[in-house]
Formats: C-alpha cells, sequence, structure tokens
C-alpha cells in the first residue's frame, strides 16, 4: 500500500491565505471607492483591487520560501548541534526543545535514548535550503489570494455604480468568510458556527471602517 501524497498547503494554510485575499480585497476596495467617487470609477477599483492582491500573493509567496528556509535551515543547525556538543550539554538543549506535553510523558532514559539516535544520524547530502515544493506552494500561495479576489469583484463588472458594486462585493466577501469560518470550525474538529460568525463578524467590522471612512 502506498502512502498518501502530502498535499502542499494545509487546510489551515489554504484556507487563510483565501480570508487574507479577502481582507485585502475588502479593505482596499473601500479604500479606492473613497478616492474614485460614485460613478465612473468602477474598473479603476476593479483594477487596483485585483492589481493589489497579485501584488500581496507575490510577497506572500515569497514570505513563505523566507520563512520556510530560515526554520529549515534552523532546525538542521539544532541537529548539528546535538551532534557535536557535549552530551550533557546536547541533553539540556533536546529537551529544552521538546514539546511540553511530550517532556512530561518521556521517561529521562526514554528521551537520552532518542538523544542518542539523533547524535548517530550522519549528514543528509539531500538537505537543500530550498525545495521544488516550497516553490509549488509559494505559487499556490499565489493563486489563493489572487483567485480570493474574483468572486468579490464580480460586481464590479456588472454595474458603473461604484457605490452599489461596492456593497454588492461586500457581502459577497463576507459571505464567503462565513464559508471559510465554518470550514475551519469543522477542521479543529469543534462547532463551524462560532468560527463562521467571527470570520463574518471581522469583515463586518472592516466594512463598517471603510463606510465610517466615505467607502
Amino acid at each position: 500500500m502506498t502512502d498518501k501524497p502530502r498535499a502542499i498547503l494545509d487546510p489551515i494554510d489554504r484556507l487563510s491565505e483565501i480570508v487574507f485575499g479577502l481582507l485585502m480585497a475588502l479593505t482596499f476596495t473601500g479604500t479606492m471607492s473613497t478616492v474614485t467617487g460614485e460613478e465612473g470609477g468602477v474598473r479603476t477599483v476593479l483594477v487596483a483591487a485585483f492589481g493589489c492582491n497579485l501584488a500581496w500573493g507575490i510577497v506572500d509567496g515569497v514570505m513563505y520560501v523566507l520563512a520556510t528556509v530560515v526554520e529549515r535551515t534552523r532546525r538542521q543547525g539544532f541537529i548539528e548541534a546535538l551532534r557535536h556538543e557535549p552530551l550533557e550539554r546536547a541533553r539540556d538543549m533536546f529537551l529544552d526543545n521538546l514539546p511540553d506535553d511530550v517532556r512530561r510523558v518521556s521517561s529521562p532514559k526514554e528521551t537520552e535514548a532518542l538523544l542518542l539516535r539523533v547524535r548517530a544520524l550522519g549528514h543528509d547530502p539531500r538537505h537543500r535550503t530550498v525545495t521544488g515544493r516550497d516553490l509549488k506552494a509559494a505559487f499556490a500561495i499565489f493563486l489563493l489570494v489572487a483567485i480570493s479576489t474574483l468572486p468579490p469583484s464580480i460586481p464590479f463588472l456588472l454595474t458603473d455604480n461604484v457605490g452599489l458594486a461596492m456593497r454588492l462585493s461586500n457581502g459577497i466577501a463576507l459571505v464567503m468568510l462565513f464559508i471559510i469560518g465554518a470550514r475551519l470550525g469543522r477542521y479543529m474538529g469543534r462547532s463551524s458556527w462560532p468560527m463562521a460568525f467571527a470570520m463574518a463578524a471581522i469583515g463586518a467590522v472592516l466594512v463598517v471602517v471603510t463606510i465610517a471612512l466615505g467607502g
């Protein structure tokens, strides 16, 4: 039986990137509407919002790769330190980096045996700073952020009234946030409703703020 391929991004990462894209679209379209006015600026708002999310998708993808590289390099340095530090120092380092729950249920004999196995590991010649999987994940993040802008953009294609398009766009974004919040709640193994309403409430607050500022 073959192992099931691991997803490039876990569900939390995928849903989080969509949420970031929606929140960016909410805030940016509101800001742009105050600049363009009620009529004649629909295309400007649409292009600006989509361009903003494209730029944010690129930045977010690059930051993902950077954070992954930093964490991988830190982890590799930690393994090297466990191999080369004196045993007592290595034991203290190893215990300090164990999760609290694992440390509480592990006996000193078990942790020392595991530490000795880690110290016996050789250097992995396949270790790379940046992998193809990292680049695929960065591209997936870019796509998620960019695509999340499309549904709230639909009203801007259907009317020349910026105010009406804004309200319809806000409604679509809030519905999407509600659905994503429900999925996050189910992924957490809890009732989907509290998280669904919490995500929608965050979006509603942004809408209220942009309206108060003239959006």
